[in-house]
C-alpha cells in the first residue's frame, strides 16, 4: 500500500521574494522480482488490448523505462516525448512523467486518450508558476515575447509565445534575440540566467526552480572533481550558476546521455536527476558513473537528486491507468487551442533547424 510523505521547499515570486511552501508525494511500495514480472506481462496485454503506447520519461523507475522499449513505446526527454506521441499511430498515449508532459502531450494530440499513472506528479516549477500570477506578470511586460519552459502548466502555456524545453532554448532565444525581441522568461530561473549568460539576450526571469537541480552544491561539486581530476562534469542548467561555472558541458538530459555515450572519458560526474543514469548505464557500461553532491559531507545522503513526483510512476499506475480508465488528462478546449500556438511553434523550429541544431549539447564557455 502507498504512503504519502510531505516535505519543503521554497517558491519565489516574480520579485524574488521567498516563502516555504508544503508539498507531498506517494511513496510506492517496493515489489519483489516476481511481482515485477507478473505487472509487467499483465501491462503489455493491456497495451495491445487497448491500442496504446507507453512513452517515459528519463527521469522515472527504471522498470518503466525498459517496459516502455519493450513494447515499441519510447524513453525520451520531454521534447522528443511530445512528437513522438503527436505521431504515433496509437489510440491512447500513457505517458510516465509529471503532469505537464501529459498535458502536452494532450494539447498535440486532443483526438488521443492520455493517461498517466498517477495525475498527482506534478512539477516545483510547475507549482511555482500559477497562471494567475503569470498572467499578470506578462501584463506588466506588453513589450515582451513570452517563452515559458516546457515544466508549466497548460495555463501557463495558453499565454505564452513560445514554448522551450531545455534541448532547444538556447538556439530559440538566440533566434529572438537575433530578430530584436525582449524576453520574458518562466520559470526556471537558473535555466534562463544560463541562456541570458550564453546569448546576451534581453530576459526579465520569474524565479522559479527546480527542487532536485537547485540543490546541486558547488562547493562539494569541487571537491569531488579534486578527487576525480580526470572525470568529466556534466551539468543539467536547471542547476545554480556555481554549479553550470564547473561543467566540461551544460546540456539537457538527451545531450547528458549523449555526451557519456560517445565521450571519451572513462569516467563522469553527472549534475541531473538520478532517474537518468539507468539509460546511461544501459548504453554505456564501461563508463563510471558519478552523483555530483546535493549536500555536504554531514548530510545522511550525500546526492538525493531524484524527483519524488517522477517516482510516483509506476508498474501499478500504469496497470491502472490502463484497465480501469484512471488518470485521463483534461485539458479545456480554449487553453488547448491557446496552448497549442506555442508548442506546435518549438516543433516547427526545431524540425527547421534539424540539420544545424546542437541537440542540447553546447560546450560551456568557462568550463574548467
Amino acid at each position: 500500500m502507498q504512503r504519502n510523505t510531505s516535505f519543503d521547499f521554497t517558491l519565489q515570486n516574480a520579485q524574488g521574494e521567498s516563502c516555504v511552501a508544503q508539498a507531498w508525494a506517494k511513496v510506492r511500495p517496493s515489489l519483489d522480482a516476481a511481482e515485477r514480472f507478473a505487472l509487467k506481462q499483465r501491462i503489455q496485454e493491456a497495451l495491445k488490448q487497448r491500442n496504446a503506447v507507453l512513452i517515459a520519461h528519463y527521469y522515472v523507475d527504471g522498470d518503466l523505462q525498459d517496459l516502455a522499449l519493450e513494447t515499441g513505446g519510447y524513453v525520451a526527454d520531454s521534447l522528443e516525448m511530445a512528437r513522438f506521441g503527436r505521431n504515433h499511430a496509437a489510440e491512447t498515449l500513457v505517458v510516465a512523467g509529471v503532469r505537464f508532459m501529459g498535458e502536452t502531450a494532450k494539447i498535440l494530440s486532443p483526438e488521443k486518450t492520455v493517461l498517466m499513472p498517477d495525475l498527482d506528479a506534478t512539477c516545483s516549477l510547475d507549482l511555482g508558476c500559477p497562471a494567475d500570477e503569470f498572467s499578470a506578470f506578462c501584463d506588466a511586460h506588453p513589450d515582451r515575447t513570452v517563452v515559458v519552459y516546457a515544466n508549466t502548466s497548460a495555463a501557463v502555456k495558453a499565454r505564452a509565445d513560445w514554448m522551450v524545453t531545455s534541448s532547444c532554448a538556447l538556439e530559440i532565444v538566440q533566434h529572438l534575440k537575433d530578430r530584436g525581441e525582449k524576453i520574458l522568461w518562466a520559470p526556471d530561473r537558473h535555466l534562463g540566467r544560463y541562456i541570458q549568460e550564453q546569448t546576451g539576450a534581453d530576459l526579465v526571469l520569474w524565479q522559479g526552480d527546480c527542487i532536485v537541480h537547485n540543490e546541486f552544491k558547488s562547493e562539494e561539486l569541487a571537491m569531488l572533481r579534486r578527487a576525480h581530476p580526470d572525470a568529466r562534469v556534466l551539468v543539467h542548467p536547471e542547476s545554480p550558476a556555481g554549479v553550470t561555472a564547473q561543467a566540461d558541458m551544460v546540456g539537457s538530459t538527451s545531450a547528458l546521455l549523449k555526451a557519456v555515450v560517445e565521450g571519451d572519458a572513462s569516467t563522469y560526474i553527472v549534475a541531473t536527476d538520478k532517474g537518468l543514469f539507468h539509460r546511461m548505464r544501459q548504453l554505456a557500461p564501461g563508463k563510471h558513473l558519478i552523483e555530483a553532491p546535493t549536500a555536504g559531507e554531514s548530510a545522511t545522503c550525500k546526492s538525493c537528486a531524484q524527483c519524488p513526483w517522477m517516482a510516483m510512476n509506476g508498474l501499478e499506475g500504469v496497470l491502472q491507468c490502463l484497465t480501469k480508465g484512471i488518470g485521463e488528462i483534461q485539458v479545456a478546449p480554449e487553453t488547448q487551442r491557446r496552448a497549442h500556438r506555442c508548442i506546435d511553434r518549438m516543433l516547427e523550429f526545431t524540425q527547421q533547424r534539424s540539420g544545424t541544431l546542437r541537440q542540447g549539447l553546447v560546450p560551456h564557455l568557462g568550463a574548467v
